[in-house]
């Protein structure tokens, strides 16, 4: 099921995508960004950014209803206890009296009366995730928060979490070939999802780890990952949530992208119309994935659809910036469907790392964060460059 490709060893073609972003110091040890949570991990080989687009794979032109895992916090971060593959089981009283905890709980009562509260996990702004038990079955109730609901991008966020329901019972009729939480129940007008809680611990518990998981960690990732990219459901099953050509428009409207880049990526897109799509997560992030006993469990399906092939994989190449061999490892996927999936990989990296700076490059960061950004930047500028000796070779 896992990729056998090697992480250590440096590929002999030149083509193949290589290293991390460049590494900046400040005088510290780096830390964990906040936001997300900090956390340590094993440490991960580290490397050099590549200058040149051939490091992106390119030659140059000549000349039921169902609940989330007991550690999993909305937004991809995951809670663990001490033991990293055991569950926190201990009752809460003050924070299971809270306002909108309490609301959060006549909703799942509705739907599940059996459940009995144990902890709450997250109370955001967006979601609330309260772990319990229904019977002996261990649980976790996902909802959206009274403040999101009455929020100003509440119709958004309303519209994604209906998506993660729809694609969770799609699941129930079309069984993927990748693990995930069991569906217990859910309501979609009240926006509650009851999932099995499923043992074990995050790939990474930041959005961009500085400790880049180990290489069998990595495999393990990349062919829960392509697995899913592989599968063949019905089409009219899932949507396709990305419109690419607006992508494009709006980065350039904001000035992320040159006229340059956005012709660039017009003419890749052109080429790539017939091109079959891929089944995608769409937010294979790292404290999406779960390593659980029984091998990777992937999490927080509400950008999951139909994406141009590579879709995941740029989004794990975007926030693997410390760990040069799962880059390359990324790289040769990537490659491997020929010069189609290689374009279509290199639109969704530029399109993914737009949404990164968009995200992260905001007013008031801290020096760790403005490092990262300037990871971000570098890694904007090799695509870009890869994307232009793309077009420069068809």
């Amino acid at each position: 099921m896992y990729s056998s490709a090697s992480t250590g060893a440096r590929p002999s073609n030149p083509t193949q995508l290589d290293g991390g972003a460049p590494r900046y110091t400040t005088g510290q040890p780096r830390t964990g960004l906040r936001p997300p949570t900090a956390a340590g991990g094993r440490p991960g080989p580290r490397g050099g950014e590549p200058r040149d687009p051939r490091a992106l794979g390119v030659r140059t032109a000549p000349g039921g209803r169902p609940a989330e895992p007991a550690h999993r916090a909305p937004g991809g971060r995951l809670l663990t206890s001490r033991t990293p593959e055991g569950f926190v089981d201990r009752v809460d009283p003050a924070a299971l009296q809270t306002p909108a905890v309490r609301a959060a709980l006549a909703n799942i009562s509705r739907i599940c009366p059996a459940f009995l509260p144990r902890q709450v996990l997250r109370e955001g702004s967006r979601h609330i995730l309260i772990a319990g038990t229904i019977g002996r079955a261990p649980v976790v109730a996902k909802c959206l928060s009274p403040q999101a609901v009455r929020g100003p991008q509440s119709e958004q966020l309303m519209e994604r979490f209906h998506h993660e329901i729809a694609v969770y019972r799609a699941f129930v009729r079309h069984r993927p070939p990748v693990r995930l939480p069991r569906l217990v129940a859910a309501d979609q007008d009240r926006c509650v999802l009851v999932l099995e809680r499923v043992p074990g611990r995050p790939a990474a518990r930041e959005r961009h780890p500085v400790n880049a998981p180990t290489p069998g960690e990595v495999r393990a990732v990349l062919g829960a990952v392509r697995t899913l990219n592989l599968w063949r459901p019905p089409t009219d099953v899932f949507g396709k949530p990305l419109d690419y050509q607006l992508e494009v428009a709006r980065y350039h409207s904001v000035g992320q992208l040159t006229d340059r880049d956005a012709g660039d990526l017009r003419q890749l897109l052109h080429g790539l119309t017939h091109t079959p799509w891929q089944l995608c997560h769409g937010d294979a992030l790292l404290g999406n994935l779960l390593l659980a006993p029984s091998g990777p469990v992937l999490l927080d399906w509400e950008e999951a659809g139909w994406y141009l092939p590579g879709y995941d994989l740029a989004v794990l190449w975007s926030v693997l910036s410390g760990d040069s061999a799962a880059r390359r490892q990324i790289s040769q996927l990537a490659q491997s469907g020929g010069t189609l999936a290689r374009d279509a990989f290199l639109v969704n990296l530029v399109l993914v790392l737009m949404r990164e700076l968009r995200l992260h490059d905001v007013p008031g960061a801290g020096e760790e964060q403005r490092i990262m950004i300037r990871r971000l930047y570098d890694d904007a500028a090799l695509a870009r460059r890869a994307v232009r000796a793309a077009v420069g070779t068809r």
